[in-house]
């Protein structure tokens, strides 16, 4: 959730949960599909278990900051990939079958579509849970309704008719949480600061500045990590970052000289963030040129150090992707159909277009 508990102070729960809480559905949509007929041996069945309870273990602190800060270009699901090769490697070979699944290459297309797709088990844990702990209720969904209708026609995921309505729900509470929490504007801010504040540290490290930190955490940012350089050690040492070693440093760097690391620190320490402008248009370029000449004035900065603290964005929202994977319904004749045609509400055709929003953050009048 990275740092939406500002908003949503519930909001504490972790990937582990959400790792347990997959593989939990996993183990109930085996069952369901087995009831009905499809065959799942016992090996694919623990294929299934790991690449689900493993899909998420590549993430680093604080969510998907990390992924644009101290490791350049290297996805979430890139490191999950490479635990998941050296922990095959730690036993001997039995993880082969779960990565083949988690890579989309098993020949048996609904279980990799039960790891990743447009419904999957992570979906079906992750906005439960999410709307749980923050008491977003619009993003409830009812996952046990969703994974009794799941079946199986050519090994293709299919959802029966019966849960049409259950999958409607479903994808109208994924873009209320993702406007709601996933996209709040104080938690896209508060993530961007927290992003910044990583590269300035590894920015004054490369300067030569001293920055007391972790072991784990001065590793990266007096490295250029990218995907060519992401070795061993790397994952290793990655392996023993967490939210602590970045909670910590920003205790540590809020007292520092710089002025810009000095600054991003104690605005996301004291929860004092910067503004942020929504709007559906995009925001023009001389807006933001005004607040970066202010900074620059008013705190006798250079442009780079003041765009820091002022820059823009883009928020894209899109509940259902209907181009590759889509929502399947099996209907009682035999029939198959995408959802969107399948359903008589006619608002699921806008949830397949994506909406676009751009923001610009800025500072408050009294920084």
């Amino acid at each position: 959730m990275g740092l939406s508990y500002l908003v949503y102070p519930g909001a504490h729960h972790t990937r582990f949960h959400h790792a347990l809480g997959c593989m939990h559905l996993m183990q109930r949509a085996v069952n369901v599909l087995r009831f009905k007929g499809v065959t799942i041996s016992e090996d694919e069945e623990n294929g299934l278990l790991i690449a689900i309870l493993l899909h998420d273990i590549g993430h680093g602190p604080f969510s998907h900051a990390m992924e644009h800060s101290i490791v350049n270009d290297v996805s979430h699901e890139e490191i999950s990939l490479r635990f998941m090769e050296e922990l095959n490697l730690e036993f001997n070979g039995s993880l082969t079958l779960a990565i083949s699944i988690f890579k989309g290459e098993y020949p048996r297309p609904f279980m990799c579509q039960l790891i990743s797709s447009q419904l999957d088990m992570d979906r079906a844990d992750y906005l439960k849970r999410d709307s749980f702990y923050t008491g977003v209720a619009e993003g409830n969904i009812n996952s046990e309704r969703l994974i009794t209708m799941l079946n199986v026609v050519d090994d293709q995921l299919m959802v029966e008719e019966k849960g049409i309505l259950s999958v409607e729900k479903f994808l109208i509470a994924r873009r209320f949480m993702y406007w709601q929490v996933y996209m709040h504007k104080t938690g896209v801010v508060a993530e961007q600061l927290l992003m910044g504040t990583l590269r300035r540290a590894k920015e004054l490290v490369e300067q030569g500045v001293e920055l007391k930190c972790s072991d784990a955490l001065y590793y990266f940012l007096s490295s250029e990590i990218n995907s060519e350089s992401f070795n061993a050690e790397t994952l290793t040492v990655f392996s023993k970052l967490d939210d602590y070693d970045i909670v910590a440093a920003l205790k540590e760097w809020q007292n520092c000289d710089d002025f810009v690391l000095r600054n991003l620190c104690q605005m996301i320490l004291d929860r004092n963030l910067l503004k942020v402008k929504l709007k559906n248009k995009p925001i023009p370029t001389s807006d933001l040129k005004n607040h970066i000449d202010a900074m620059i004035k008013k705190h006798k900065v250079t442009k780079h150090e003041a765009e820091y603290f002022v820059f823009q964005g883009v928020l894209i929202n899109q509940a259902y992707v209907n181009k590759n994977q889509k929502i399947n319904i099996l209907f009682k004749t035999g029939k198959i159909k995408d959802i969107v045609k399948a359903s008589d509400q006619l608002n699921l055709k806008a949830l397949s277009k994506p909406i676009t929003k751009y923001y610009m953050c800025f500072p408050k009048k009294k920084m």
